[in-house]
């Protein structure tokens, strides 16, 4: 028994030597650099790429297999100027043979040392890393399970170390750089955690990041996967990135939660040689940071209780998209208080006015492509406890926002508008080649003064407004919307003024009107209890044919137009002075002359002047048509007429 073990031993011993002999002596006697112009003919064939390892290809087998090169070189296809996509100075990779007849793979070392790799577009729009796809093969058999490849892996060393990506777009002129690229993967295995560590410089700016990830487990792909990252851009921007991934290889998805510490945009673009579009606040855009959940797969994000600090506001909000090549998002907003103005472009100047006479005329504004929009579905709440949008004020707005089948609309809103309410709806139609929007809107105690000046940097007007409108508008430009607006609606405006223009001045005398008499200093104006104003829009132009005002002093009636896209003015008051301020509100009419006001200008420069051609023809026709009692005097009438002309003449 013990000659048998003995033997046994010396054959297993003899055995060892022979084959450990063999993997240190077939290395030597096998040329694999033999095999390369057999390698490259067959990557030129199948890429149309030139392939060439111009240093020598070594082979080991002990004490563990091992191949390494040096100079590599996979060229561009003829098309591209320059002359290689990808080289690679040295690699270098060691496997044990061993375990691997237990399905272990354990690598001692797979360095790449200065990878470069060139990414080209050419003028024609064609990409250098194109290398074609080849027609999956339809497979009627089913493949057999066979459980995971491997049973175990460890990595000793993992890394890519001095690599650069450069690209170059011939297209735009613009040339980018990845260089100094290292990555290192440390303790790569199934039973513990992933260290990862890389580093690059970005057009010279510094870009690295941390981390670590697993351990995946034995049963690969199933269960919850550590994960946690830490990364430094260009030294201006923090992430942390903290979670877990699960179904690793059947269906990854990713639960974390992500923090982007506080940074300034600016900055941040400044560093890499970017600048921000310019906005009319230069100081915006200094401070954000941010803060989320995300919960992540193939078909959907969703992220929650996401917190974003922009300068000195704070949202809050949760998304969820599905279908990404058909969006579908749900949202909730909230905002604390934003001056969205600060973020728009610079306005241009003020009173540039329309180009001179026979200057070029400027280009038709490129047509806008709504294919995305009408591809949106979308169901999300916005809120905003103060906004400034267009100089207007608003608080406590809320915005329900629908998107689907090529509509988008806000039903409803509502908000608080210079100690007033603003409620309505609107929706814009995008099926056609040009969208069309229709908005109903009802306004009530609404401070008109400040509401214009802020809006429109106008004073002309005073009071307490209320408003119903609907109205219609097709176009996407400005004075396309003006040709096509259309609607009714009304506005009552009570306990105002009118700034600018006394009207029962004008209406009580006439010589007063035409600029006789002395004016004072104070600025003039017209009180009213209420002014009326029912209307209809057609085509741009404003029509009122029974607006009224009611004063004090004074009664009118106004009609005429506003033409929106010329904007001018053609209206004719008609007014009715009262003797006295009793009675005020009732129907009566009362005594007196009223001389009729023409309104015409634009509406940068309105001008006002009594109608006293009208007038005169009122009294001539009175003059020569006989009176009830019979027929008068001539001077008698003549008198009569030069009296209602001139009030205060006896």
């Amino acid at each position: 028994m013990k000659a048998a073990l003995k033997w046994t031993a010396i054959v297993i011993a003899a055995l060892l030597v022979v084959v450990i002999s063999a993997l240190l002596i077939i290395p030597k006697f096998i040329d694999v650099n033999k095999y390369k112009p057999e390698l490259e003919k067959y990557v030129l064939e199948a890429t149309g790429r030139p392939l060439t390892v111009g240093g020598d290809v070594s082979l080991s087998l002990f004490p563990g297999a091992g191949v390494s090169f040096s100079d590599l070189r996979l060229g561009n296809t003829p098309a591209f100027a320059e002359k290689d996509f990808l080289t690679v100075k040295s690699f270098d990779v060691r496997l044990k043979l061993w375990p691997l007849l237990s399905r272990q793979v354990e690598v001692d070392r797979l360095v790449v040392e200065e990878p470069r790799v060139f990414m080209v577009t050419n003028r024609d729009g064609r990409v250098s890393w194109d290398f074609g796809t080849q027609p999956l093969k339809d497979k009627t058999e089913a493949v057999p399970e066979t459980g995971p490849p491997i049973l175990s892996l460890l990595v000793a060393e993992l890394s890519i170390q001095n690599g650069q990506i450069l690209m170059i777009d011939h297209r735009k002129g613009s040339r980018q750089e990845i260089s100094s690229l290292n990555l290192a993967l440390r303790d790569l295995s199934f039973d513990r955690p992933v260290r990862l560590s890389f580093s690059a410089a970005v057009n010279q700016k510094p870009l690295s990041a941390e981390g670590r990830f697993g351990p995946v487990g034995k049963n690969l792909g199933e269960g919850a996967v550590p994960l946690e990252l830490t990364a430094d851009a260009f030294t201006q921007l923090k992430l942390k990135v903290k979670g877990t991934v699960e179904n690793l290889i059947a269906a990854p998805l990713a639960s974390v939660t992500v923090e982007v510490t506080e940074f300034s945009p600016r900055k941040l673009l400044a560093a890499i040689g970017q600048s921000l579009p310019p906005t009319a606040d230069a100081k915006v855009l200094e401070r954000v940071s941010l803060k989320a959940g995300v919960r992540a797969d193939a078909t959907s994000v969703t992220v929650s209780d996401a917190v974003m600090a922009l300068d000195d506001s704070t949202l809050n909000f949760s998304a969820k998209i599905t279908e990404f090549a058909k969006p579908n998002i749900g949202f909730d907003l909230s905002v604390d208080h934003i001056n969205v103005d600060r973020y728009l472009p610079p306005t241009s100047a003020a009173g540039a006015g329309p180009p001179p006479a026979g200057s070029p005329a400027e280009p038709s504004p490129k047509k806008s492509d709504y294919k995305a929009l009408r591809q949106l579905m979308m169901n999300g709440n916005a809120k905003f406890g103060k906004l400034v949008v267009n100089n207007a004020q608003v608080e406590d707005m809320n915005l329900k926002i629908a998107a689907q089948d090529g509509i988008l609309a806000l039903d409803p809103f509502s908000m608080k508008l210079y100690q007033g309410t603003a409620v309505g709806k609107t929706s814009v139609n995008l099926k056609g080649e040009s969208p069309v929007t229709e908005v109903q809107l009802n306004l009530d105690k609404v401070q008109i003064n400040p509401l214009l000046k802020d809006l429109a940097n106008k004073d002309f007007l005073e009071g307490t407004a209320k408003a119903q409108a609907a109205l219609s508008m097709a176009g996407d430009d400005p004075v396309r919307i003006k040709q096509t607006l259309d609607g009714k609606g009304s506005l009552v405006i009570s306990d105002g003024a009118i700034i600018g223009v006394d009207l029962a001045g004008m209406a009580r005398n006439v010589k007063a009107a035409l600029g006789g008499e002395v004016k004072t200093g104070a600025k003039p104006r017209t009180d009213f209890a209420e002014l009326n104003v029912p209307f209809t829009i057609e085509n741009g132009v404003f029509h009122t044919s029974e607006t009224s005002l009611k004063s004090p002093l004074l009664r009118l009636l106004a009609a005429g137009e506003a033409n929106l896209v010329k904007e001018t003015l053609d209206f004719r008051v008609d007014p009715k002075v009262v003797g006295t301020i009793k009675g005020q509100g009732d129907e009566k009419d009362r005594a007196g002359i009223g001389v009729p006001v023409i309104v015409s200008g634009t509406f940068a420069s309105p001008s006002f002047r009594p109608d006293v051609e009208s007038l005169a023809k009122d009294k001539l026709k009175q003059f020569l048509s006989p009176s009830e009692t019979g027929s008068a005097p001539l001077k008698e009438k003549a008198s009569g007429v030069i009296k209602g002309l001139l009030p205060g003449k006896k």
